[in-house]
């Protein structure tokens, strides 16, 4: 029996879509082609031709991996920004509880 694939919200496809034609259009225009950024990326063609057609269920790595040598900005361009931002982030993520709960309590505010 086969396993029933994944849905996916409108929002994620189109920006999943967004992402593999950025990266396709990157990728033409430095002139690099599939055999070239599949090898630079350590990635098969077959991959990288699934990355660019948009396919959700694609290794998050290897997309990144395939964007940065194409050229799309991820999140921030500037390295120093970028672990700026991962600075905050850990901070943040320090302050916050380790798992996220549902609260036990019932509030009535019905007055």
């Amino acid at each position: 029996m086969a396993k029933p694939s994944r849905i996916y919200s409108r929002q994620n496809i189109e920006a999943i879509e967004l992402l593999a034609e950025m990266i396709r259009a990157g990728r033409i225009e430095r002139k690099i082609t599939t055999r070239d950024m599949a090898t630079r990326a350590g990635v098969s063609r077959t991959l990288l031709q699934r990355i660019e057609e948009g396919d959700p269920s694609c290794a998050i790595g290897a997309v990144f991996e395939v964007a940065v040598i194409a050229g799309v900005p991820l999140f921030e361009t500037d390295p120093g920004r970028l672990q700026t931002h991962r600075a905050a982030l850990r901070e943040k993520l320090s302050l916050l509880p380790q798992h996220a709960r549902k609260s036990k309590r019932v509030i009535h505010d019905d007055f």
